[in-house]
This record gives C-alpha cells, sequence and structure tokens, in this order.
C-alpha cells in the first residue's frame, strides 16, 4: 500500500480547489481515503459524481391510490391513544389482542 505522500498526482487537474472540513468530517475523508487506497481529491471526485447520479435518477412514477378497507364501528377501543406508540404496541402484542 502506498504512503500518503507516495500517492500519484492526478493527471490533468485544471487548478487546485481548498475544501473547508470540519475535524470530523476531514477525518472521514482520510479514512475513506486510506480505505480506497485512493486520494482524498479521488474520494471527493467519487462522493460528487455519486451525488449526481442520485440527483439524476428519474423519479418514481405516481402511485395508484391504495384502496384501503373500512370496518363499522364506534371508533377506538377503549385505552387507544394513536398518538402514544410504544401504549400502542404494548396493546397490539397483548396476549389477548384481537388477531
Amino acid at each position: 500500500m502506498m504512503r500518503a505522500n507516495e500517492r500519484r498526482k492526478p493527471v490533468g487537474v485544471a487548478e487546485p480547489v481548498q475544501v473547508y472540513l470540519d475535524q470530523p468530517d476531514r477525518e472521514r475523508l482520510q479514512r475513506l481515503a486510506t480505505e480506497l487506497d485512493a486520494t482524498k481529491s479521488d474520494v471527493l471526485r467519487r462522493a460528487l459524481a455519486a451525488l449526481e447520479s442520485l440527483l439524476r435518477r428519474p423519479a418514481s412514477r405516481p402511485r395508484e391510490p391504495v384502496s384501503l378497507p373500512t370496518f363499522k364501528g364506534k371508533g377506538l377501543q377503549p385505552g387507544v391513544d394513536l398518538d402514544d406508540t410504544a401504549n400502542l404496541l404494548d396493546l397490539m402484542q397483548a396476549p389477548d389482542a384481537a388477531r
């Protein structure tokens, strides 16, 4: 494996660009460069290409509305609060919960 100061220089770089990164981001960039055996510039180029690829993906087509079943009744069972997800999960997993 090459050392950081032995990495090959990219050919045809038009002009240097200075990028300001916080320490955690600099460490991530260095870690990725080391893992990929690439220069930091190569990692940034690949990241830009990946981001462009994501942005160019065609948007998924709008989906047709789904018909959901409805049931007759008088609303929620006593003690059910749809805003309390933890309690709702407990109620649904209880041994006496409707299946």
